[in-house]
């Protein structure tokens, strides 16, 4: 039962994430805080999706193929949010400071 609703508790934040993510890829003004809201939204919205998954999987094959999955997405979500910033800088996108 708790492990159940830990794992609901889970899905449901993330899939709050993901929803408040794309809502802010379509109203955040400029390319950086668009990306934000994408990295964030990959991150951490689809890292409870699947920690929410795995707590329904139990303890199988299945469960470590998520945590991989989660472990994988934990190193290259950040990692290509940041090379995508840094050449979108380089490449004379500057970010929108005073409105």
């Amino acid at each position: 039962m708790m492990v159940d609703l830990a794992s609901w508790i889970c899905l449901a934040t993330g899939g709050f994430l993901v929803i408040t993510g794309g809502i802010g890829l379509l109203r955040l003004p400029d390319f950086f805080t668009r990306l934000h809201a994408a990295s964030i939204t990959d991150t951490l919205g689809s890292g409870l999706i699947v920690l929410g998954l795995a707590l329904q999987g139990g303890w199988s094959l299945v469960t470590v193929k998520l945590l991989l999955i989660m472990g994988f997405l934990a190193l290259t979500s950040p990692t290509s949010a940041h090379a995508l910033a840094k050449s979108a800088f380089h490449g004379g996108i500057k970010p929108e400071l005073d409105k």
